[in-house]
């Protein structure tokens, strides 16, 4: 496995013999699909940050997300959410950079 990008509370990894991709949240690995990392990608990127500084919009601070038709869920606070939404921007980052350097090569 071959690691991607790691943050504070996260680690993203690409496998090139199984084809996916990890995510690592710290208590479990959890194995993700090419299709399923666009899918993580676009829930990331729907949430409002903006939303968890607002007492009337999320009073308490937490985003809970679901993952791979349901299979995980994860619950988690706004230093948590603007980490992951790191942790996504640099992977996919990562992944358009392994393309370019393939290209070259």
């Amino acid at each position: 496995m071959n690691l991607l990008y790691k943050s504070y509370y996260y680690s993203s990894y690409q496998c090139d013999n199984k084809r996916c991709f990890f995510v690592d949240f710290g208590d479990k690995p959890v194995k993700l699909s090419f299709c399923q990392l666009l899918a993580l990608r676009q829930k990331v990127n729907s949430i409002d940050l903006n939303a968890h500084f607002d007492s009337n919009s999320n009073s308490h601070g937490i985003e809970i997300l679901t993952l791979c038709n349901r299979e995980h869920i994860l619950i988690l606070d706004t230093l948590q959410v603007i980490d992951l939404k790191q942790l996504i921007k640099s992977t996919f980052g990562m992944l358009e950079l392994h393309a370019l350097v393939a290209q070259t090569i």
